[in-house]
């Protein structure tokens, strides 16, 4: 672990006191964690403004798998993302829901610009009713 500076932080009671109240209710145990947190929860955005930067995301999708073509698409782009050096499918998961929904998980790795691209092309595949891209810089 790197070395660890003090800082003071100044805050009127009504903020702290709310912010208090959502770092209990999210499971904090100390102040500075929770800061400490959402320092790094920002400068992680501002990396991910660069198309370039490295990221890891995970595409989440629920879709009807009797929609026409949509699991050999999903397969057929994720086969076509193994090797490439701008975005790479790391790992998938496939979940079935119900007899007519799954649940799909995408990991991509790659630069954050292409794997919004790639999760976009997923997300508007016909017969995704819904989904989500959660990226991160790495």
């Amino acid at each position: 672990m790197s070395e660890l500076e003090r800082i003071g932080v100044s805050l009127d009671k009504d903020l702290l006191a709310q912010f208090d109240k959502l770092i209990t209710k999210q499971g904090y145990r100390i102040r500075s964690e929770a800061i400490r947190d959402l320092v790094r929860k920002h400068l992680s955005e501002e990396q991910l403004e660069n198309p370039d930067a490295k990221a890891v995301a995970a595409v989440v999708l629920v879709y009807d798998h009797h929609s026409t073509k949509l699991s050999d698409s999903l397969i057929e782009l994720q086969h076509s993302h193994t090797h490439t050096p701008s975005v790479q499918v790391i790992s998938s998961l496939h979940v079935h829901l119900d007899e007519h929904d799954c649940l799909e998980i995408i990991i991509l790795r790659g630069q954050a610009g292409q794997i919004r691209k790639i999760g976009d092309t997923i997300l508007s595949m016909k017969g995704v009713k819904l989904g989500k891209i959660n990226i991160v810089a790495t």
